[in-house]
């Protein structure tokens, strides 16, 4: 059996869970990665078995016959590397955010269709088996008509610090890292209808919270003091299928504990989604609450990661239907350009040529 030929561009934190993910799979072999800094890139290599090392993508693409290849770097690189490595012949696999801007998400989807390659956004959330069956559930009707949704991921003290606090590289703050996941999963539910309004207000108030004792933090790869982004933003998203979305997302909040939510209701029938699966509806004239089983435990990122690089895996090679369209990128990147942007001028924008 050809196994598929995988390169991995970017050798930070969240390369493992694709470089494990690919490797769990029969007809792929992972090859060769690349990284800025050619040591991390070596230790990657040396930590997963990976024969080839690069010091950036351009050699990599050119040193080696790829099939595919996932774009792990900073958000303000992904366009860069995503072309690089469309124009190499490979099929992309790219981390959320798709791109800093709607700008550099459409030359992507641009260059994807000139090379006819299939380029994904890693939206790994949609993999969750508490999506899918709420998606489900949604298309077969048992909704009915939907109206309203909201999503959020708070944080108490969560800023990440490195890369992702300087708005040179990550392009925002709690926003564009974790509000990707929370605005891409509502729309994703409710059926990827066209936004049409968006009212945003963002805040900076807290900077890394260092100081904070007691609890556990992420550690960046490349840790820094530097923070210029904002650590919350709240945003009302309208949409032409008339279902309203509000989105709540922080990095440091004065909260009781971390909250990660994902709700959606319709005139039949409302569900929690996150944290857990409840569905609320009515039946004999009795409210309902309904709720299936999983064991939680093995709903993680981890799974999650495995999930959305078997489909990206099967996407390029039995040409199966891409779940997260470079498409869908290019719609999240403009609502979140229109919430920094309404946060800026304190004016709902409204979106045009979405």
């Amino acid at each position: 059996m050809t196994k598929m030929r995988v390169g991995i561009i970017g050798c930070g934190n969240i390369s493992k869970y694709h470089i494990r993910s690919y490797q769990r799979l029969e007809n792929v072999e992972v090859v060769a990665c690349a990284d800025i800094n050619y040591d991390r890139a070596k230790e990657r290599a040396a930590e997963f078995g990976i024969k080839g090392v690069y010091p950036n993508a351009e050699a990599m693409m050119a040193g080696e016959k790829l099939d595919a290849v996932s774009v792990c770097t900073w958000c303000s690189t992904h366009a860069e590397c995503a072309v690089t490595a469309l124009k190499g012949g490979a099929h992309v696999l790219c981390e959320k955010p798709m791109a800093m801007n709607t700008a550099e998400a459409e030359k992507m989807l641009k260059t994807a269709k000139d090379c006819e390659k299939l380029l994904m956004v890693g939206y790994v959330r949609r993999f969750g088996e508490n999506v899918a069956l709420i998606k489900k559930r949604i298309e077969a009707g048992e909704f009915g008509k939907l109206y309203y949704a909201k999503s959020g991921c708070l944080r108490r003290a969560g800023n990440p610090g490195g890369w992702f606090s300087d708005s040179k590289r990550a392009g925002g703050g709690a926003l564009i890292d974790l509000g990707v996941h929370m605005v891409d999963l509502a729309c994703y539910v409710i059926g990827k209808p066209k936004a049409l309004t968006v009212s945003g207000t963002t805040f900076k108030n807290f900077g890394l919270r260092d100081n904070i004792k007691g609890i556990e933090r992420y550690i960046p790869i490349e840790p820094s003091d530097f923070c210029d982004v904002e650590d919350m933003a709240v945003a009302l998203i309208r949409f032409d299928n008339g279902v309203t979305v509000y989105c709540e997302n922080s990095w440091s909040q004065h909260i009781d504990k971390d909250h990660l939510f994902l709700e959606v209701y319709g005139d039949k029938a409302g569900a929690v989604v996150e944290p857990y699966v409840k569905i609320m509806g009515e039946k004999d004239d009795l409210f309902t609450d309904e709720m299936p089983v999983y064991d939680y435990e093995l709903q993680g990122m981890e799974s999650n990661f495995e999930r959305e690089i078997a489909h990206f895996v099967d996407c390029v090679a039995n040409g199966t239907e891409c779940l997260n369209p470079a498409e869908d990128g290019v719609l999240v990147n403009r609502i979140l350009d229109a919430v920094y942007e309404s946060a800026r001028t304190g004016r709902e924008v409204t979106l045009k040529n979405s």
